[in-house]
């Protein structure tokens, strides 16, 4: 009889148990739910997905509009970068909902900048090759024999000059610049408004599309490779010359510039409103993930970055990180190959230097 009053004593306070777990159970579980949803986190992180998702869209859809946003859209790369850790971040909260935007926004972001570290493009078009060279000289902050020796050691056939002065150019013929590059278009001006065009070969003066639109100078101007014609002639086919601008529209640093930004980049000749093969090149003050400069690329135009992966390899500032990329040798579609393509270090200036091989098409 003892044992079963002990027994039946142990069964009801083991029910005793159980009950009072399973009415605890409830206040562990409010308890580990409010450390989840914590309202301080939980709006720092809709906040974060809000603020990449809005990014993104603009991104995508081109809506970019004033003051400080355009220049803002220059840092993409970066903003991609930062979205990588916040998805952790808020699957690691298990705040599902904001994760999943955060996932969309980085995706769209990565699919507008991954690509430029992949190859794409044409190499080689044929055997007569254009070693073109632009280079932001920042005024005259770049040694005029500095710019000459990179000239002779990298054998450059064409040099794009922005923010030339006419010192600029005085000290580029005293360091012997003509000896190598006989041939200018001298639009040169005070500040950072000129620019030039140095060639091996005979130059035509083509005018000034930035000067047009009352922004920076962008000498536009053209040649014709000796040998070319002759060698294609045989072909039957007669070659057009090639026509080069050295770019550097208004920079987007202020809402009272964001207009001639924009004309500048406006003013850039169309690949079929030019009578030849056209070659951008210079400082654009842009970067792919501007609408604008999707446009001149639209425009009948490849970089010749993208045709090396090189896409992502910032040129300003020199001093980065961060840089972004905003100088570039834009070429026609598949009309002209990118056989080389490297980003150079000068000192004196702000801008690193691009340095190009281009082939001209062979027969066809």
């Amino acid at each position: 009889m003892g044992e079963d009053v002990t027994r039946s004593t142990e069964g009801v306070g083991s029910m005793v148990g159980r009950e009072a777990a399973w009415e605890a159970e409830p206040d562990r579980a409010r308890e580990r739910t409010g450390r989840r949803r914590n309202p301080v986190v939980t709006v720092a992180v809709w906040a974060t997905a809000v603020a990449f998702a809005v990014f993104a869209l603009v991104r995508l859809f081109g809506w970019e509009r004033g003051y400080p946003l355009v220049p803002l859209l220059a840092f993409t790369p970066y903003v991609l970068a930062a979205g990588l850790p916040a998805v952790l971040v808020a699957a690691l909260l298990r705040r599902w909902i904001p994760l999943a935007a955060l996932a969309v926004a980085v995706t769209v972001l990565a699919a507008v900048v991954v690509p430029r570290t992949i190859g794409f493009g044409v190499f080689v078009s044929g055997d007569v090759a254009v070693r073109l060279l632009t280079l932001n000289v920042l005024g005259g902050g770049v040694d005029a024999d500095d710019v000459v020796e990179l000239v002779r050691d990298r054998e450059v056939d064409v040099l794009a000059l922005q923010e030339v002065t006419p010192e600029v150019v005085d000290g580029l013929d005293a360091a012997g610049l003509g000896e190598r590059l006989p041939h200018a278009v001298d639009h040169s001006a005070p500040g950072p408004y000129g620019s030039s065009i140095h060639s091996v070969f005979p130059l035509t003066d083509l005018g000034d599309p930035g000067r047009e639109v009352g922004g920076f100078h962008m000498a536009h101007a053209s040649f014709e490779v000796p040998g070319y014609e002759e060698e294609m002639a045989g072909y039957g086919w007669d070659p057009p010359p090639v026509e080069v601008v050295s770019v550097h529209p208004v920079p987007p640093h202020s809402a009272e510039s964001l207009p001639l930004w924009r004309a500048g980049l406006a003013a850039l000749p169309a690949q079929d409103e030019i009578d030849g093969f056209g070659i951008l090149a210079g400082d654009f003050n842009a970067t792919l993930d501007h609408a604008r400069m999707r446009e001149v690329l639209d425009s009948g135009y490849t970089s010749a970055a993208q045709v090396h992966g090189a896409g992502l390899v910032g040129t300003w500032p020199a001093d980065g990180p961060p840089r972004v990329t905003i100088d570039h040798v834009l070429v026609p579609g598949w009309e002209i190959g990118v056989e080389e393509y490297e980003v150079l270090d000068v000192d004196g200036t702000d801008h690193r230097g691009i340095l190009a091989e281009l082939t001209l098409p062979g027969w066809r």
